[in-house]
């Protein structure tokens, strides 16, 4: 008899891991993450892992619109500048501590404090004094116009009304933040067993180049739709290991998919591949601080012209990604602008690209010499060693290349440590704006060119003061053309998305913004 009584025990011992296993999604997710803090953070990486980390006033559906977060309604004023937001009184910390109106004034004073040096801070400028106390203009905190009225209201006026607003809460800069904890543990807040969220995960864990966890917060106030148990957030900036760990079964989504493999996998995993359109511009930043580049728009625009844009999207990258002439992607309200360039053929294109090298004051026998710095990917090389081949075989330019791993990238760009550098932007929200507005001169470190110009600036402040939609949207259309006659950038194309999704992942919706939080995923048993 206690034979059989051990056995049992043995098979019951043996079957409840299986019982209890959990259910963790593997998500490839580019470079290794720079920093979990949503006010220090710049990039896609880290978006992806805060967006399931935290959730704002308002939040994305699973096809990316806008819908209710932290906040269950609002009311807008007669003059669209003062927005009052009705928090749900079940939200909670995942610590278990109440979230309360006064998380987010919190939050935004410090996103907006000189000393926090975040480079997003514009993002919240729409509010009324947050400009000036971001530039150290007004030292009072008190006078930006965020107020906790009550626990559960918050009121926030505009200094003009601002078409895209909601859409930017959605925005990791517009995030509650748990005040205690950041005074408690201070720069070490995000470390696991510190970072306090109030989105549908925790932070479990972090192994650097190996993956970061995230668990499911018991707190979060859909915990009960929440399928996944965990998510593992995995680097992946080689490609084409990333593409073989999928295959392998040790990944169920890419972050994107080797250029040079794309036909392959359009043939060999059409049901796992996903490719849509995305509000998002790929390009090359000149550096306007090089003596090369400074007052000299004939030459950035030579460089622009020579780069044949339609060979390096069916050639290289080849899922669908359209040639940029312009800078704004197709987003809502908004005619795309396109440079006089792409009216011409090709030939009339080098014809004029060698005239305006030539008056720049470089020949054959003084050739111009440049470096393009592009972040650790073979993708991003074999489109630097295309446009390098192009400048080479057009103009007689001689160009190097020099790859950085992500974090060391970041602070090379926000330094200005480039004359060339390969960059991308996507919309933090479906507006032109969002894309205009990283060049204004008073932007900072996130202007990629270090461009300035105040007529430029004077249509975005027209458009930024102005109510009726179709006259806001000329001022910004009138502003890209001035841009893109100074050509301080290089538009190359417009993205589309590249993922591999997993059969076995249920939930996935393609859409513009390419927002997938992990809370509408799940995997099939």
């Amino acid at each position: 008899m206690l034979t059989i009584l051990r056995l049992v025990a043995f098979a019951l011992f043996l079957y409840a891991p299986l019982s209890w296993a959990e259910t963790v999604l593997q998500r490839g997710n580019g470079a290794e993450p720079e920093t979990l803090d949503f006010h220090k953070s710049s990039g896609v990486p880290e978006a992806n892992i805060q967006r399931d980390l935290f959730e704002g006033l308002v939040t994305e559906s699973a096809d990316g619109k806008l819908q209710p977060g932290v906040a269950e309604s609002w009311e807008t004023s007669a003059d669209g500048k003062i927005y009052t937001f009705h928090l749900r009184k079940e939200v909670k910390w995942s610590d278990g501590s109440a979230l309360t109106a006064a998380d987010f004034v919190y939050a935004w004073r410090r996103a907006l404090a000189p000393e926090t040096a975040s480079d997003y801070a514009f993002i919240l400028w729409p509010v009324a004094g947050a400009e000036s106390y971001s530039k150290g203009e007004n030292k009072d905190p008190a006078s930006i116009a965020v107020k906790a009225v009550d626990p559960h209201t918050l009121e926030v006026q505009l200094k003009a009304p601002t078409a895209y607003f909601l859409g930017m809460l959605t925005h990791h800069m517009a995030y509650p933040l748990p005040q205690a904890a950041l005074e408690k543990f201070g720069k070490d807040w995000t470390k696991p067993g510190n970072l306090v969220s109030n989105g549908a995960y925790r932070l479990s864990e972090w192994q650097p180049q190996s993956h970061i966890k995230l668990e499911k917060n018991p707190q979060y106030r859909e915990a009960a739709n929440v399928a996944l148990d965990a998510v593992k957030y995995i680097p992946t900036e080689d490609k084409n290991t990333e593409l073989k760990r999928f295959r392998a079964g040790e990944l169920d989504i890419t972050d994107d998919i080797p250029s040079d493999q794309t036909a392959w996998v359009k043939e060999n995993l059409p049901d796992a591949f996903r490719n849509s359109a995305y509000i998002g511009t790929y390009y090359y930043a000149l550096n306007l601080e090089h003596p090369a580049f400074k007052d000299n728009p004939k030459l950035r625009r030579a460089l622009s012209l020579a780069i044949d844009r339609e060979i390096l999207t069916e050639k290289i990258t080849q899922s669908g990604e359209i040639p940029a002439y312009g800078w704004v992607p197709a987003v809502e309200g908004y005619t795309q602008q396109t440079m006089e360039e792409k009216s011409l053929d090709k030939a009339a294109r080098v014809a004029l690209a060698k005239q305006l090298y030539a008056e720049s004051g470089y020949t054959a026998d003084k050739p111009l010499e440049l470096e393009i710095l592009y972040n650790t990917s073979d993708n991003h090389k074999k489109l630097a060693v295309a446009v390098a081949a192009m400048w080479k075989q057009t103009l007689g330019v001689t160009t190097q290349l020099r790859n950085e791993e992500w974090k060391v990238y970041l602070s090379s760009r926000s330094q200005k440590q480039f004359q060339v550098i390969r960059s991308g932007w996507i919309g933090d929200y479906n507006d032109a704006y969002s894309f205009l507005g990283l060049f204004k001169s008073d932007v900072g470190e996130m202007n990629p060119s270090n461009y300035k110009n105040p007529e430029f600036d004077r249509l975005m402040k027209e458009a930024e003061t102005q109510a009726d939609a179709k006259l806001r949207s000329e001022a910004m259309a009138q502003a890209e053309r001035v841009l893109l006659a100074d050509m301080p950038i290089v538009p190359v194309y417009h993205y589309t998305t590249q993922h591999l999704v997993s059969s076995k992942v249920t939930g996935w919706v393609d859409n513009v913004m390419d927002v997938h939080p992990s809370r509408y995923l799940g995997i099939k048993p």
